[in-house]
């Protein structure tokens, strides 16, 4: 059924109210399914804790209550934080049914897979009931995401070549960078055979809000394209990369995705050099590499946007208009917690896929901004 290589991600939907993470806009959510799906793209990626545990539940008002069930493939993910026992494998996995109203699901990921929850996936023998899910035809396809080393990943596939696919961050910035290992990630997944789904390919918009200099070297090749494409187009020209997931958060995102996508070109060589001047201009001005995925909101006890507050961060670093930077977040600390108000529990450290140093970086924006 997947015809093309771009998948919807449901993960940065639009909302009615941005301090509230489950305040879906519904009906706009409904119009982007409808365009991505009438310019024949099918997949579509969520979660149990996406948009504050909503994403499902949208998922289903906008998608499957209005399309045929073999119009679309829909993947969706068990992730380790929310199961402590066997039985709660199944309460998830039967109320994730329930939410989507999917009767199946086309692709289904064990989630996040790293060095900290490996051995929890293999003492609650989740590898053996998610094959027992597709047994069962619950499950079309089955595999898993994964934020960790190279070399783990080559110990998962070893010991778990029941897996089908590997869902993995890549994109242009992070391909050759030792943190995150893209492409070493990349290269084992090839070598044992199994198709990758991409997620981050704009890592968070970062790379959909590249310095000017950066800008103009990609407009200069391609005026007509926007930024953000370039990092689509540069995973999305990997033979082994089935699926490219793009985070959209509204149409003019969705048009601007389908309008590259729907005819895709690989990138040229020259396509390619550019795009490694970009990384070295990149490389000097990123101050933290936070993608935005969130995964750290939803458990902090002082209510503080961790993402929002590193993007105007890096906005500032960058030079980009830093006194509306720092307007804007005396606005956003009135609404939710200052970056001061970290007390260090670390819950976030404990669940951020990118292993950030959080409550370091946090007193860093205080320093700057309060």
């Amino acid at each position: 059924m997947v015809k093309k290589k771009l998948g919807f991600g449901l993960m940065r939907l639009p909302k009615l109210d941005e301090s509230k993470e489950d305040s879906i806009d519904v009906e706009q959510v409904k119009q982007m399914v409808d365009y991505f799906m009438d310019h024949g793209f099918t997949y579509f990626d969520t979660a149990w804790m996406y948009m504050g545990f909503a994403s499902e539940n949208a998922t289903r008002e906008a998608l499957v209550d209005r399309h045929p069930r073999d119009s679309y493939t829909l993947a969706t993910k068990l992730h380790a934080s929310f199961i402590e026992t066997k039985e709660d494998r199944d309460r998830v996995f039967n109320e994730q049914l329930k939410k989507t109203g999917a009767t199946y699901f086309d692709y289904y990921l064990i989630h996040d897979i790293e060095s900290g929850n490996y051995q929890k996936y293999n003492d609650l023998d989740v590898f053996n009931w998610i094959v027992d899910k597709k047994n069962q035809g619950l499950v079309k396809n089955i595999g898993f995401s994964f934020h960790d080393k190279a070399e783990l990943l080559e110990r998962i596939l070893t010991e778990h070549p029941e897996m089908e696919f590997v869902q993995l961050q890549i994109n242009y910035l992070d391909w050759n960078s030792e943190n995150v290992q893209s492409r070493r990630c990349y290269e084992v997944a090839t070598k044992f055979g199994k198709p990758v789904v991409v997620m981050e390919p704009v890592k968070g918009g970062t790379l959909a809000n590249v310095p000017e200099e950066a800008a103009a070297l990609l407009k200069e090749r391609e005026p007509e394209l926007s930024v953000p494409s370039w990092a689509i187009r540069y995973v999305a020209s990997l033979d082994n990369v089935m699926m490219v997931l793009s985070g959209m958060s509204n149409m003019e995102q969705m048009k601007d995705n389908v309008s590259y996508m729907e005819d895709f070109k690989p990138l040229s060589e020259g396509d390619l050099g550019a795009i490694e001047k970009v990384v070295s201009i990149l490389n000097g001005n990123i101050a933290i590499p936070c993608t935005g995925c969130s995964y750290c909101t939803d458990g902090c006890p002082m209510n503080i946007p961790i993402p929002r507050y590193f993007s105007l961060y890096n906005l500032f670093k960058q030079g980009n208009k830093p006194e509306i930077r720092r307007e804007e977040y005396k606005a956003l600390a009135i609404e939710a917690g200052a970056a001061s108000a970290c007390i260090e529990c670390g819950q976030c450290e404990g669940i951020c896929p990118q292993h950030l140093n959080v409550t370091g970086y946090l007193k860093d924006v205080a320093a700057e901004f309060e």
